[in-house]
């Protein structure tokens, strides 16, 4: 597990594809901390609300104080997790000590003693969003340095995103399927717990042993203040990070009022599980064609037309009304479809823009590039919530449940349908001309191997003068 070894099996300059085995001893964990992360912000405030009786106001400071939290750590992990030069290698060594953590705090999370309250779920909950942040930075930089191959990224990345996505639908089905009531042994919670104690230790493990140590490419090494002024002058990554954080609120919103808009706008709250899945499996059943897409189109132009896609679908949605069903999930399967290129691409551009980085900083710093990632998902999911629960509460927006009102219904199908396509289509003008294809991150490479060979500053062009260096 040396440095070495590692060099010498996974060579980031080449331009190889990676076998199949690696790619899915990768992936592994990915399904383990996708059932990890999903019943966290879904399944336990309404547990712990209504099984163990912590009052819902309660639930929702406690909440609120560990995201906020959990936001504040991701640049530290970050910045750590590119600092690491422990045994077991840089992005291999860091992973596998915080599966401990990450899984001790997911059981008892998510088995709680019968009389728990606030403190217990404020402690284990800071400690899930430690260890969470801990293990998922040095996964993901890992991936992105795997390959310096400009289409065997979006491998990597789909066969990762796969995984996220058949954890998701275990999240999504099987708590509920169990059953969720705090008299039930084992209730779904626990079965959640029982499911991550096994996988995640067992994932990590084989990923470590069968995925090899990318090589280092820093030729020097720059303390926190130095990296952060490097990612503000990266252009490519400013303008990657801002398309991203539009489109994730863009998603984020339907994703929000996904539950409201099943029950009280096509007055059939029983589909709300079926539906979700069909979303999801189709999600997972488009990585393929986001892959070929990729391939054939180059990344930031697939997923600008997916981005452009997915807006006059979601737009019919608007116009659906009560036992609309068929069409809803029609609706589903084509938005589901096109969610996996919003997955699978845009962290294959990322590893692309942390080249450019390199090629001008001379350090390899993908820990804290994908903190900044993380950060601005969390920023969107958070965004989202404070846009339309308080545009739903403007239009006098009351669910069915408790009596409904017509006007406040049909708020709520603009908002779900057609908020989400402004940002959209501002995501897509940001990319549609983005510098890093894949001549650019070819010279990316060779200005980053004569930094390492001793060679004078290099100056890097991109995309025949359309970047910024």
């Amino acid at each position: 597990m040396g440095k070495a070894s590692s060099a010498k099996n996974a060579d980031p300059t080449g331009r190889h594809r990676l076998n199949r085995g690696v790619l899915l001893a990768y992936a592994l964990p990915a399904l383990p901390l996708a059932a990890l992360a999903l019943p966290f912000y879904i399944i336990v405030p309404t547990f712990y609300s209504e099984a163990l009786g912590v009052p819902l106001a309660t639930v929702g400071v406690v909440l609120l104080t560990i995201r906020l939290f959990d936001a504040a750590i991701d640049p530290v992990f970050g910045w750590l997790a590119d600092a690491w030069r422990g045994a077991g290698g840089r992005r291999r060594g860091f992973f596998l000590i915080s599966l401990p953590l990450t899984t001790v705090s997911a059981v008892m999370l998510f088995w709680p003693p019968d009389d728990a309250g606030a403190a217990y779920l404020m402690l284990w909950g800071a400690m899930i969003s430690i260890g969470f942040t801990w293990t998922s930075l040095p996964y993901t930089a890992w991936g992105a340095e795997l390959s310096g191959d400009y289409v065997e990224r979006t491998r990597i990345s789909a066969y990762r995103e796969s995984a996220t996505l058949l954890g998701i639908l275990v999240a999504v089905s099987l708590p509920f399927a169990v059953g969720l009531s705090a008299g039930a042994r084992p209730h779904g919670l626990q079965v959640m717990a029982i499911l991550v104690a096994t996988l995640l230790p067992l994932a990590g493990i084989a990923a470590v042993v069968a995925v090899p140590e990318p090589a280092d490419r820093s030729s020097k090494n720059l303390h926190l203040l130095a990296s952060l002024r490097f990612m503000a002058a990266n252009r490519p990554f400013l303008r990657l990070i801002a398309a991203f954080l539009l489109n994730g609120f863009a998603n984020a919103i339907p994703a929000t009022l996904f539950l409201y808009f099943v029950s009280d706008r096509l007055g059939a709250p029983d589909w709300r599980g079926p539906l979700l899945l069909a979303y999801f499996v189709s999600a997972v059943l488009g990585v393929p064609i986001a892959l070929l897409a990729a391939g054939r189109l180059g990344k930031h132009r697939a997923w600008c037309f997916a981005m452009l896609a997915t807006c006059p679908v979601f737009a019919l949605s608007g116009f659906l009304s009560d036992g609309d069903l068929l069409a809803f999930a029609a609706i589903c399967i084509a938005t589901g479809l096109l969610l996996s290129f919003d997955l699978a691409i845009p962290p294959s551009i990322q590893a692309d823009v942390i080249e450019h980085d390199v090629a001008r900083s001379g350090a390899q710093r993908s820990g804290i590039y994908f903190a900044a990632w993380s950060l601005a998902t969390k920023l969107s999911l958070a965004a989202a919530a404070g846009a339309v629960f308080p545009l739903l509460a403007l239009f006098g927006f009351v669910p069915r449940t408790s009596g409904g009102n017509p006007a406040g219904i049909e708020a709520l199908a603009m908002l779900y349908a057609w908020l989400p396509i402004a940002p959209k289509l501002a995501a897509v003008w940001l990319m549609w001309g983005f510098p890093i294809d894949d001549v650019a991150q070819q010279e990316l490479q060779r200005a980053i191997g004569r930094r390492q060979a001793g060679a004078i500053e290099p100056r890097v062009a991109l995309a025949a003068g359309r970047g910024e260096t």
